[in-house]
């Protein structure tokens, strides 16, 4: 039997929804490539704008784990595991158990949570204030920025408030802080696959050519931006991602009503 004007839309439309997936983890691959972080942030939040947040979450686990892994990589990790356990305890159950992405939470709600926390890491990336030095303090300091981060997280999938801050008021060198990202990136994944793991239903195959499509996708654009990092680092670069950040999440706001 012949697929009728309906089924042929339907599959255009997949098509259409993998190959935008494709390419915004592309550009998403091509920031952390360039920063060494920010995939989660450009991926969720451009994808927030075309489907539910839970969604575009779903879709960013498997290529925010695979391309952390060589961060974890380093000679620091005693160190930062003695130090850094307490906020990465609290980052995961709170991220795995709190209300919000994939619950009873609106899409509204999700929306509006992101497009704020979007605008507010611009305005924190564009204004640098000088942080406190934390690096004496108690490790519970982790922990209260590790739970933070997990609300965040749980809310919006993306995982860089407070903790990257947080992170860089402990005076860490750069390589620590390299793994320190890393490591923090992956608990904060494996927490949101947790969350996620019976709460985003898509059909077999477009799931998996769409999670395919953005590993790959990634992958490609961490080496584009490997390459372009003596070209592009820097704080005209930083700032303009910035600034789209905050543009971003003026439009999930304006999505959210």
């Amino acid at each position: 039997m012949d697929s009728g004007p309906s089924d042929l839309d339907h599959e255009a439309m997949e098509t259409i929804q993998v190959l935008m997936v494709v390419a915004v983890f592309v550009l998403a691959g091509i920031v952390k490539g360039v920063t060494g972080m920010g995939l989660p942030t450009v991926a969720v939040s451009l994808l927030g704008l075309s489907m539910p947040a839970a969604q575009a979450a779903a879709l960013l686990v498997v290529p925010s784990l695979a391309t952390n892994v060589a961060q974890c990589r380093g000679p620091n990790w005693r160190p930062l595991i003695a130090r850094l356990w307490p906020g990465w305890a609290a980052i995961a159950v709170v991220t795995a158990f709190a209300p919000g992405l994939g619950g009873a939470t609106p899409a509204e709600s999700a929306s509006r949570w992101l497009g704020g926390v979007l605008v507010g890491y611009g305005l924190w990336g564009l204004w640098r204030p000088v942080l406190p030095d934390l690096s004496g303090r108690g490790r519970w300091v982790g922990a209260a920025a590790g739970a933070a981060t997990g609300l965040v997280t749980a809310m919006t999938a993306v995982f860089v408030l407070p903790w990257v801050p947080y992170l860089q008021s402990l005076r860490l060198d750069k390589d620590a802080m390299v793994q320190a990202l890393g490591l923090s990136f992956t608990v904060a994944t494996l927490a949101l696959a947790v969350r996620l793991q019976a709460s985003v239903e898509w059909s077999s195959i477009s799931a998996a050519v769409a999670a395919c499509g953005a590993l790959a996708g990634a992958f490609a654009g961490l080496k584009v931006g490997e390459v372009l990092r003596g070209r592009l680092a820097g704080p005209a670069f930083q700032k303009a991602l910035f600034l789209v950040f905050i543009a971003l999440g003026a439009a999930n706001l304006m999505r959210a009503g």
